[in-house]
Order: structure tokens, then C-alpha cells, then sequence
């Protein structure tokens, strides 16, 4: 059993950039195990990944994101209490890691928890979302200039979050999902008819329903994010099947779960809000 297990799923991804995040974990004191899950088209990312003693595993083929990940997620969820499903384009300053740990350890009732994250230019990124309705989707992607595109975009963003305290969302990114390995057991693990995209989703609220989902701003990382769907139609394409299979999953206007977990997640927003206008 180890602390920790880590997986990178990767498609012709830069070595230099790869060095980096595994340079990250260097000063790591937790014992740990790290999956590289390659679906490029070859190997050459092979000779990196030995030479830093991480477990590489070569598809042949693109096999998606979440099915990926789940190849290291099968092998970790018995023998590891937390399991980090990271993208290649992230860094962190040391201890951040042992920080998180620290916190799981205290908090038992958590099942999955996403730091504070910023831009490469010290931005910070809005990534505690509520569950989406399939209007959250159309009219981010295709009416981003209407007024009432703005306004929904508001709440969906969560614009009057100031991200300074701990807060229980369904919805986080899935950048850095740092996760429970008992909580997996009990929610599942990435659901596999999903390419790209919507997988985290599916998964963060899955696993909120069984445990707490935190965001926790007292650590933070960098993410190189990029909106690659927005100018690259064939990944617009993966983007919209599956939000069609999201919403035929979970429900395209009735989602009983949604309503009551968005629900909480608003109440939560408010209360806090009472509290710093009563100070």
C-alpha cells in the first residue's frame, strides 16, 4: 500500500514539459507511484519516463481520456489511499502535495479536493462550477455576446465566489483531482463512453454524492489551461457528443440530483455571503 498513486495521461506531449511535472514530486515525501498512460501514436515518450522510474504504459492508439486513466486507476484503487489524476500542463511548488495529504488525512469525509489554481501569468482560474444545465453549455460555446449569456455565465462561474475559503462543489475541475481511494470504490471510476470531455464532471458529482467534493484555496498549483475546443473543430466535435452523453445519462431538464446539489452548493454561497456583510 502506498500513499499515493499518480497518473498522466498523455497525447504527443513535449518531454521538456513532462520533466517539469515529474521534477515537481522530486521533493516528495509521501511514498508514491506515478503512471504515465500514453495514447500517442508511439512510444518515444518511453525513454523519459524509465529514466525517472515511472511506471509508462503504451496504448498504440487514442484510446480517450478517462479510459485512460482508469488503466492506472484499477491498478491503484486497492493498493493506494489516494489516487491524483493530473494533466501534463500542471506545476506546483513542493510540499503542496504533503499539504493536501496532511488535510485528507484530517477530513475523512472528503472523497475529492482540487487546490487553488492559477494561469501561467498568475490569473487565477474559476473552476468551482455547479452542475451544468444544457443551456450552461449552449450559450457559453455559441452565445458568449448575448446579455443573457453574461448573466448565466455569472452564476455559472460563480462570480461572487471570491475563492478564499473552503467550499463543498460538485462540479471541479479536472486538472488535479486528487481522490479518496475508498470513495472511487464506491462511486466508480471514469465512465468510458465519454472520449473527452464531461468525464470529470460525471465523476466529481458521482463522487460528491458519497462524500464531500472540497475546493481548498490554502494550497495552490499552475495550469497551463488551454480552451483547445474552442478553435479546433474536431475537438469541438468530441466536446458536444459528449455533453449529449452527459445530459442523456443525468438528464437533459429534470435532474433531481443536480437540482438538490447545485441547491446546497448556492445555500452554502449565501450564508457565507451574510456572514462577511454581518463582520
Amino acid at each position: 500500500m502506498v500513499d499515493l498513486s499518480i497518473s498522466v495521461v498523455l497525447y504527443k506531449n513535449d518531454g521538456q514539459q513532462l520533466q517539469q511535472l515529474l521534477n515537481c514530486f522530486l521533493p516528495l515525501k509521501l511514498s508514491h507511484r506515478i503512471y504515465f498512460i500514453d495514447n500517442s501514436p508511439t512510444d518515444e515518450l518511453k525513454n523519459l519516463a524509465a529514466a525517472n522510474a515511472v511506471q509508462y504504459i503504451f496504448n498504440n492508439k487514442n484510446i480517450g481520456y478517462g479510459s485512460a486513466h482508469n488503466i492506472a486507476l484499477r491498478k491503484s484503487i486497492n493498493e493506494s489511499l489516494y489516487h491524483l489524476v493530473l494533466n501534463p500542463d500542471v506545476e506546483f511548488n513542493p510540499g503542496t502535495i504533503d499539504d493536501i495529504f496532511i488535510f485528507m488525512e484530517q477530513n475523512r469525509d472528503v472523497g475529492q479536493l482540487m487546490p487553488k489554481v492559477f494561469y501561467k501569468n498568475g490569473e487565477l482560474q474559476k473552476l468551482c462550477n455547479p452542475l451544468p444545465v444544457p443551456v450552461n453549455l449552449i450559450g457559453r460555446r455559441f452565445f458568449k455576446n448575448s446579455s443573457w449569456t453574461k448573466k448565466m455565465n455569472d452564476e455559472y462561474e460563480m462570480n461572487g465566489f471570491d475563492y478564499d475559503y473552503i467550499l463543498n462543489v460538485p462540479n471541479l475541475s479536472g486538472c488535479f483531482m486528487f481522490l479518496r481511494c475508498t470513495s472511487l470504490q464506491q462511486s466508480g471510476l471514469f465512465d468510458e463512453r465519454y472520449f473527452m470531455y464531461m468525464e470529470d464532471i460525471d465523476l466529481c458529482r458521482r463522487i460528491h454524492a458519497v462524500a464531500k467534493t472540497i475546493f481548498y484555496p490554502d494550497v495552490s498549483i499552475v495550469h497551463g489551461f488551454e480552451k483547445e475546443s474552442y478553435s479546433n473543430n474536431k475537438l469541438l466535435c468530441h466536446h458536444i457528443v459528449s455533453a449529449f452523453r452527459y445530459f442523456n445519462k443525468w438528464g437533459w431538464i429534470w435532474d433531481k440530483q443536480r437540482d438538490e446539489f447545485n441547491s446546497r452548493l448556492f445555500e452554502e454561497l449565501e450564508k457565507y455571503s451574510m456572514s462577511v456583510s454581518a463582520e
